[in-house]
């Protein structure tokens, strides 16, 4: 085959339509070799050496090469792990570039770079060739008609996350044609849009969808790599969403989305890649150029540098590897057309030799890109070493993921007394946190449940995990749940429990509407899903990971339209979605919100800290053309608490506007109403 020096400027295998340009990085590499196999990637036809190498990008343009064809690489260089460099020619590796990837992992221990069970561990070698086992990149034709497809622009202020897992959360529903259930055509079936626009949610936020494999450890225990944070491609979208149609299945489901009004937003994974520690598989990244791609020890280079738990750190502080997550960035926006992006353990991504800096590379280049300027960026702001927890520590452009409002709100609903004045807090944007250098309430993403832990309905039914379907013992997943279980661990049929589990469920998704910053509800909370107690359910693909939509439309556990109910009250009113911090009482300003006794009095220091405290209300000022103030009565006590309605300027009658329990009256100020036990009610004015 005709092979011409071609360009390094485009990372990846790019068709121009006359040939392929092939081009990959690799500082320590002596010879790179792509491999060309047949169509359904069984038999390598050909090896053909790049043969050009400039500023460490080794390249060459085949003529002859078309869309459809399948390829890896051989990466030939000194296998010497004492000094960070793993080379080993005989393992078939993925394009980091690769754009579409073909066939899946099929596991041996060929796919290691040393012998598995020799004595050496991995100072040893391995001959054996893996490529047989091995997915393939596919070079790709990437033209696409996107028609008249226009980004929502959903402002910040009015953006509500919907967290979903593409394959589990429309295997379940009947109203998704069976065709395109675990796809990401299903995301955009009739049914699943309308049910996204009944509850009122802005912004789907899609658990990892880059290309990902299943680990050794769980596909021998019969189980796979559900929630995929475990990346082996940058560039690729998953091919078990894709159906037969590649990446064109991802853009379609945006563009479709997009015409519904709802942004799509991606978890993705920079931090680490699927490779492990030095003891895991030579598949990509390891193979192409070990010690620039990862933190390796500064005295061991043998050894990983893991600031993630997963065995391995991707080096951002690396010109190459930076370049690549940014060329990634901008190609999931520019060519897919995403609205943004929550970066899992965010943390390491602005790790220098120092910890975190809030001033690296990564965080540089991100504020200066004009293509990333206009999307969402959303941070995980921890990771697990030394200095990693991060929150209020991002730049002043990013928001970021607030567990102490989870943990907070989980108290507080939980029954603990004394946490009036955090309570507080939370519900205004966690200031003492967020307000500096600044930043504004919508860097709060407030969450009480995500992906990661008990699902709603499992935080009011169990005290404890129950993991054992994992095969890890029950050492996984957090044992810090801050939940109740109301009387009984699981499932019950006592109906006073029952009626709790769901007050308690309402009373956390209503005040995630309620507090200033940005709401995230997750899939399947709003019809009482559970995982049977899994509070890890990472690797269950299958019921218990999948929504569980069954209750749907059951008057006692559908909460879609109460949902629905709070998130009209926040669209109306702007003082739900600040764009600045309250003041409170400021000099002879009227007051931005007064926090208030059962009497409609100003609380006092001895109010804020009364240790039984379990009820809080508080009246919003109106804001920017809102049509009147809002009181907000949350009461997590055992019983109704009275409270007397408050006097605001003219206002003659307080209706509820939104609320939790039906048991609530309208009242003119100064009139006793009796807020329900474990209740939140809204009150305001008539439009």
């Amino acid at each position: 085959m005709r092979v011409l020096d071609g360009t390094p400027h485009k990372l990846g295998a790019t068709w121009d339509a006359r040939g392929t340009n092939f081009a990959l990085f690799s500082a320590n590499a002596t010879k790179v070799e792509v491999c060309l196999f047949d169509p359904q990637g069984r038999r390598e036809l050909e090896r053909i050496m790049l043969p050009e190498r400039t500023d460490d990008v080794w390249h060459g343009y085949l003529p002859d090469v078309l869309p459809g064809q399948l390829y890896g690489y051989r990466v030939h260089g000194p296998y010497e792990p004492e000094h960070g460099h793993r080379f080993n020619p005989h393992k078939l590796l993925l394009d980091p570039y690769a754009k579409r990837l073909a066939g899946r992992l099929v596991w041996s221990d060929a796919h290691f770079g040393y012998r598995p069970g020799s004595p050496r561990a991995d100072l040893s070698f391995d001959r054996r060739d893996n490529a047989r086992g091995m997915p393939k990149g596919m070079v790709i034709d990437e033209a696409f008609t996107w028609g008249d497809d226009a980004p929502p622009h959903v402002s910040w202020e009015d953006t509500i996350f919907y967290e979903a897992h593409v394959k589990g959360l429309t295997m379940g529903r009947e109203d998704v044609p069976p065709g395109w259930r675990g796809l990401f055509s299903g995301l955009t079936a009739p049914g699943m849009v309308d049910h996204l626009k009944r509850l009122g949610v802005t912004s789907i936020e899609l658990l990892p969808v880059h290309a990902f494999v299943d680990d050794r450890r769980l596909v021998e225990l019969g189980l796979r790599n559900y929630w995929g944070y475990n990346t082996i491609g940058f560039f690729a979208p998953e091919p078990r969403y894709c159906g037969d149609d590649g990446v064109d299945a991802f853009k379609t489901m945006v563009s479709r989305l997009h015409a519904a009004g709802i942004e799509v937003i991606l978890d993705v994974v920079y931090n680490h890649t699927a490779e492990g520690n030095q003891l895991g598989p030579t598949l990509s990244f390891r193979g192409i150029d070990n010690a620039s791609y990862y933190w390796l020890k500064p005295d061991q280079p043998r050894y990983y540098d893991d600031f993630t738990g997963t065995g391995n750190s991707l080096n951002l502080t690396h010109p190459r590897v930076l370049q690549m997550v940014m060329d990634s960035l901008r190609y999931w926006v520019e060519v897919c057309h995403v609205d943004g992006f929550r970066f899992d353990l965010a943390t390491t991504l602005g790790r220098g030799a120092h910890g975190f800096d809030m001033r690296s590379a990564f965080f540089a280049a991100i504020r200066q890109d004009p293509s990333l300027g206009r999307v969402k960026l959303i941070a995980e702001p921890w990771d697990v070493g030394m200095g990693g927890y991060q929150v209020g520590g991002f730049p002043s452009e990013w928001s970021e993921w607030n567990d102490k409002y989870r943990s907070t709100l989980r108290r507080f609903w939980r029954g603990d007394g004394g946490l009036l004045g955090e309570l507080a807090g939370r519900m205004t944007g966690t200031a003492d946190t967020f307000n500096h250098r600044g930043r504004a309430p919508r860097v709060s993403v407030n969450h009480v449940i995500v992906h990661d832990g008990f699902t709603l309905a499992d935080l009011y039914a169990y005290n404890n995990k129950h993991n054992q379907a994992n095969g890890e013992d029950g050492r996984d997943g957090s044992d810090d749940n801050l939940s109740n279980n109301c009387g009984v661990e699981g499932p019950t049929e006592d109906a006073a429990i029952l009626k709790k589990r769901r007050a308690l469920r309402r009373c956390q998704l209503a005040c995630v509407l309620l507090a200033h910053g940005m709401p995230l509800i997750l899939a399947g909370d709003e019809v009482g899903n559970g995982q049977n107690g899994n509070n890890n359910a990472y690797c269950q693909d299958n019921e218990i990971g999948w929504v569980d939509w069954s209750k749907r439309e059951d008057p006692d556990e559908d909460f879609t339209d109460m949902i629905g109910a709070f998130t009209a009250v926040r669209r109306r009113h702007q003082q739900l979605r600040s764009r600045h911090w309250l003041r409170g009482r400021n000099g002879n300003d009227k007051p931005d919100v007064l926090w208030l006794t059962p009497s409609a009095t100003e609380m006092t220091e001895a109010d804020w800290k009364f240790p039984e405290g379990r009820a809080l209300a508080y009246l919003l000022a109106p804001q920017e053309g809102a049509p009147g103030p809002l009181f907000i009565v949350l009461n997590a006590s055992g019983g109704p608490v009275d409270y007397k309605l408050p006097a605001w300027d003219d206002l003659k009658t307080w209706l509820p506007l939104a609320a939790t329990n039906a048991d609530v009256r309208v009242g003119a100020p100064g009139a006793v109403v009796s807020a329900p036990a474990l209740s939140v009610t809204v009150f305001g004015v008539a439009e």
